[in-house]
């Protein structure tokens, strides 16, 4: 079944490749693909890869961001995250949970792991 976010994706590389006098078989050659793959892509019968989207995005001289583009247009809403801190990952109390988190032998984490899901779902 396609996902609504890969059709418009799809949609967006076409436009760009036809806005640019770009074939299916240049872009292709471009990004070191075949162009069945470009096809597919376009039609969102196949994901793109984050990698692989970089490179059509080079390719198409346009920022990534361009094939996302009126998504909520069409509909299509984005994830709630207002739960989780805009970076994560510059938080240094978070950062320092994953790196003791990663410390512990595997049996541990997966216990862990349980207990901090099962306090969550209590909390919601």
């Amino acid at each position: 079944m396609k996902h609504p976010v890969d059709v418009h994706v799809g949609k967006r590389i076409r436009h760009r490749r036809w806005v640019t006098g770009t074939t299916q078989q240049q872009l292709a050659e471009q990004v070191g693909i075949k162009f069945q793959q470009i096809q597919k892509y376009e039609t969102g019968m196949n994901r793109v890869s984050a990698s692989r989207l970089w490179d059509i995005a080079h390719a198409l001289q346009v920022d990534v961001a361009f094939f996302f583009d009126g998504l909520e247009e069409q509909g299509i809403e984005r994830p709630d995250t207002s739960d989780v801190p805009g970076d994560i990952l510059s938080d240094r109390e978070a950062l320092e949970l994953l790196r003791s988190y990663y410390a512990m032998p595997e049996n541990q984490r997966r216990r862990l792991f349980d207990l901090a899901r099962v306090l969550s779902d209590a909390a919601a």
